[in-house]
């Protein structure tokens, strides 16, 4: 897979698309997906997002302001900066990872979460951090991460790099594929950047642009049942410029309680920026949520992708790469076009403890004469368990098990999973 496939979604620069869990594992393993994406779950973790993985989006604990929905987001800040008396928190996790896709192992996790300025009021907090992969599969993967949030909240500057090696398998393009469930193991090593720069506009909305480059070299780790795809053994360098909207009205970007957030992303990657595909690839998210309580959130989820041109096998849109829809091998489900939606409620518990539940469905289409279809929808759903890591930011360490199809996937990440 990818490493910019799978980490396309959970683009830092989202205040509610990167949620902290996003931030490291989607940005950090959803960033090796785009040296590596197709064999990835999301498991989390990963991921983003960026991802959202990135993980700027910063809130207070339900109830704790007592503010009205209606209170205006740099309001919201700066209320809840000056009841902290600490400089920012730091977020240590070594998650476990149990993935169909990349087998048992280990992500450690290290994140920052600041204020860039303290006479900021108006900003989120910023993120800075690393992340890593070890797994029995012989995956191993780095990744060093920055989300910057400066001068009142006019820019926002995100960053990535990430290092490493994927062992997946390669179930090929297409649903048919997928359900056959025939399958060809691969090795994807590499490295990848991505870069962002946002400004401000009117109505909360911020625009900017975005850049990618990353290299990788696939080759075969034994003949499997599967077909193989082109390009085996030789290196692959992708690079693109693009652009990024976003707008983003809630108050945490950890956990959101009220608001609603809009991302879109665009990807030109071009020969004449020395790409080996040219090729377009788009996302687009929107997210909603309620408070039905003060301990009770709801929350929906909708995520369209679309790519043009002539991309690789891991270009394209990857099924259960970006929590859409947890309970699916990463990488199993892969084609041109892609929808998925959900809903998710949210329990706060004593003890900064908490409960999930969510289902949802979605498609992946080749387009041309191929339409939605109820018999091709691919359902998911499930629940987890939330304990609360950073009681400042409200960050969350969140262990998900969902059921697929016909696959299940259990998995741990920093953030919710949108």
């Amino acid at each position: 897979m990818n490493l910019a496939a799978y980490f396309r979604r959970q683009s830092p620069g989202t205040r509610n698309s990167s949620r902290f869990r996003r931030l490291v594992v989607h940005v950090f393993l959803g960033n090796l997906l785009f040296l590596a994406s197709p064999a990835i779950g999301r498991e989390e973790h990963p991921s983003k997002k960026e991802s959202k993985t990135s993980f700027a989006d910063c809130q207070v604990p339900v109830g704790s302001t007592g503010q009205e929905p209606g209170t205006p987001p740099s309001q919201r800040m700066s209320e809840q900066k000056e009841s902290s008396g600490r400089r920012g928190s730091f977020i240590i996790a070594p998650l476990p990872i149990s993935s169909p896709a990349l087998g048992t192992g280990l992500v450690p996790l290290l994140g920052y979460i600041f204020p860039f300025r303290r006479n900021d009021k108006v900003s989120p907090p910023s993120v800075v951090g690393a992340a890593g992969l070890v797994t029995n599969n012989g995956s191993r993967a780095f990744a060093a991460f920055a989300d910057l949030f400066l001068r009142q909240d006019t820019y926002r500057i995100t960053s990535i790099y990430a290092h490493g090696n994927i062992n997946y398998d390669l179930y090929g393009v297409g649903l048919m594929a997928g359900n056959e469930g025939r399958k060809f193991p691969l090795e994807q090593s590499g490295e990848i950047y991505r870069g962002e720069f946002l400004r401000r506009l009117a109505w909360d909305f911020f625009l900017g642009l975005r850049f990618w480059s990353g290299g990788s070299v696939v080759t075969p780790r034994g003949t499997g049942d599967g077909s193989p795809p082109p390009d085996l053994g030789l290196h692959t360098t992708l690079r693109s410029l693009g652009l990024h909207l976003n707008r983003d009205t809630t108050p945490n970007r950890f956990y959101p309680t009220n608001g609603m957030m809009l991302d879109f992303t665009s990807d030109f990657f071009s020969e004449a920026l020395g790409s080996k595909y040219s090729f377009q690839a788009y996302r687009f998210t929107f997210n909603k949520y309620g408070s039905l309580s003060e301990k009770q959130v709801l929350a929906y989820n909708l995520y369209i992708c679309g790519t043009g041109g002539q991309p690789p096998f891991y270009g394209n849109c990857i099924y259960g790469t970006n929590n859409e829809l947890r309970g699916y091998t990463a990488g199993r489900y892969l084609d041109r076009y892609m929808f998925a939606t959900q809903l998710e409620y949210r329990l706060s518990l004593q003890m900064r403890f908490g409960v999930v539940g969510f289902g949802g469905v979605g498609e992946v289409i080749s387009g041309g004469s191929q339409i939605l279809r109820s018999n091709y929808l691919l359902p998911a759903g499930g629940g987890g368990v939330r304990f609360q890591l950073s009681k400042q930011y409200r960050v969350n360490l969140r262990a998900d098990f969902a059921r697929g199809k016909d696959t299940w996937t259990w998995g741990m990440g920093v953030g919710e999973a949108f």
